[in-house]
């Protein structure tokens, strides 16, 4: 199966074992529960989608990588301990809590959490002297004289044989009590993962043209070889930040990632094209409305080429895509965090006759979610859409302190302005100045809405323009399937289309779907004739 099936199959595991019935047993018992063994090529993500599974499930993840352990580690020190046998007192050896297990609970104290995952990468490539203590953590889940605590789940990962020269393999009484998950490279899985999060256009459309370039691992005579998924994530994040920067991105650059060298000068000759391809179509120009004077060039032009221009219209749509998720995300975290916070004074204001305002609220919830990110982004406890959302939170909630507070100041320097003035009622101006803090929020929260809305429509027309550029050139045809197919794949395009509609989308979805149809009823028509 793909990375993507194995992490479903994962995720789907752990919430079997966590399952408990109406008395808090669970339904299948610990001694029940097999460790999951991953076996898989490297650098295709075993260890990032346990990661991904523990941010999900909001439960823990403890990682080691145990071919960099020691037995003493795995299992603890060795120490003399007296004990009584038939009336004598005799030296016997004891050993300390083994470090593995004991990071299990340091991470369940740091965390409050009870449940999480063990993970052991690497398990097949264990030196001989732990090969014994392995097997036997598999079989009853124990290290030396400690056990891994319940609510804890072990998964393990290894490499086939074929990738590494140190695999050992199991016996089937080892084998016979894991639940064996073995995974394969998968181009189309990696690029559902790349479109969440943000693999450089250039690489996809690379991808796209040389699918069989996506995962190779060879040895020869002058050494290994290879490519992984792993590296064309890790070339394509130094790839954004080389371009922010104005580095050049060249064949040597590439070939620290991309350790097979034809490769690595084959990517970096492609990379130079698409760049070029940027500017010689003006792909900003194309968003903005504009339709290019190399009209007939680009109708004429090799497939390779309409792919990368293709591919680099979703490429900054898709940035875009993302950051409208992104800011819908915290403006609905805002919304619900002032509607606690306004609740939050009524009942204070209520229960105590008097409150500081508030401003005092938002002060004292910004500090509470302050303590939550820094907590549970140092336990690993959100996938990092949520840790961005909250970290924009947060820093929003600052913003608007920041403003309340120099409002205030201004209202109160008016009002001393003005002596003799009081509240409607008569009374303090408590009540006045609670009305005006409630104003103050409604225009910034308002304010920020209005300039979501702005940049969802700008958005919207680039979208629309780039569909008028690819009919202009190419009309219905393969360009224009092409497009719908990444529009269709992609995360946040199709968040984008579903919140705020596109009617050219609609528009040339319906009419391929028309025309497959009628080329599926004409197929139909002649083969009865």
């Amino acid at each position: 199966m793909n990375i993507k099936s194995a992490k479903q199959e994962i995720v789907n595991t752990i919430k079997a074992y966590r399952q408990k019935d109406e008395l808090g047993n669970y339904l299948i018992p610990v001694q029940k529960q097999r460790p999951i063994l991953l076996i898989g090529p490297p650098g295709i993500g075993k260890t990032a989608i346990m990661e991904q599974v523990a941010q999900e499930l909001s439960i823990n993840l403890v990682s080691y990588t145990i071919t960099h352990h020691t037995r003493q580690s795995a299992i603890g020190l060795p120490f003399i301990s007296k004990k009584e046998y038939g009336g004598k007192e005799m030296s016997v050896t004891e050993y300390t809590m083994s470090e593995i297990i004991a990071s299990v609970y340091d991470k369940i104290a740091a965390t409050g959490v009870k449940e999480g995952i063990l993970f052991l990468d690497e398990i097949n490539c264990v030196s001989e002297t732990l090969v014994p203590t392995m097997l036997q953590f598999l079989q009853y889940k124990t290290f030396g004289a400690h056990k891994v605590p319940d609510g804890f789940i072990i998964v393990t990962a290894g490499n086939p044989p074929q990738y590494n020269k140190a695999v050992r393999d199991f016996d089937i009484v080892t084998l016979d009590r894991v639940k064996k998950i073995e995974v394969e490279e998968d181009l189309e899985a990696f690029r559902e993962y790349a479109d969440v999060t943000g693999v450089h256009g250039a690489v996809l459309a690379y991808l796209d043209i040389h699918k069989d370039n996506f995962y190779k691992i060879k040895n020869d005579v002058n050494g290994k070889k290879f490519v992984t998924a792993r590296g064309w994530e890790d070339l394509s994040q130094f790839i954004r930040t080389y371009e922010k920067l104005g580095i050049e991105v060249d064949e040597n650059v590439c070939g620290q990632y991309l350790q097979d060298p034809e490769i690595a000068r084959d990517f970096a000759m492609y990379y130079a094209l698409y760049r070029k391809y940027e500017d010689l179509y003006n792909v900003e120009g194309i968003l903005q409305g504009e339709v290019p004077a190399e009209r007939d060039k680009l109708r004429k032009a090799p497939f390779d080429e309409k792919l990368s221009i293709i591919s680099l219209l979703i490429d900054r749509l898709s940035q875009e895509f993302a950051d409208y998720d992104s800011k819908l995300s915290v403006q609905k975290e805002l919304q619900k965090e002032i509607s606690a916070i306004v609740k939050g004074y009524a009942k204070e204001a209520n229960s105590e006759g008097e409150s500081d305002g508030i401003l005092s609220e938002i002060r004292s919830r910004s500090a509470y979610l302050a303590s939550e990110f820094e907590r549970k982004a140092g336990a690993n406890l959100m996938d990092p859409a949520t840790e961005n959302t909250m970290k924009r939170t947060i820093s929003a909630l600052g913003d608007l302190e920041e403003k309340l507070v120099i409002e205030l100041a201004q209202n109160a320097e008016e009002e001393a302005k003005e002596p003799g003035e009081t509240s409607l009622d008569g009374g303090d101006n408590t009540e006045s100045r609670t009305e005006k803090e409630k104003a103050f929020i409604k225009k910034w929260f308002t304010e920020r809405e209005l300039e979501r809305r702005s940049s969802a429509e700008k958005t919207g027309k680039h979208l629309s323009n780039c569909f008028g550029f690819i009919e202009k050139i190419y009309g219905e045809e393969q360009e224009m399937v092409l497009f719908l197919t990444r529009l269709d794949s992609g995360h946040y395009s199709l968040n984008f289309i579903q919140n705020e509609g596109s009617e050219e989308y609609y528009k040339y979805n319906r009419l391929l779907l028309l025309r497959e149809r009628k080329e599926e009823l004409k197929e139909k028509v002649l083969e009865l004739l």
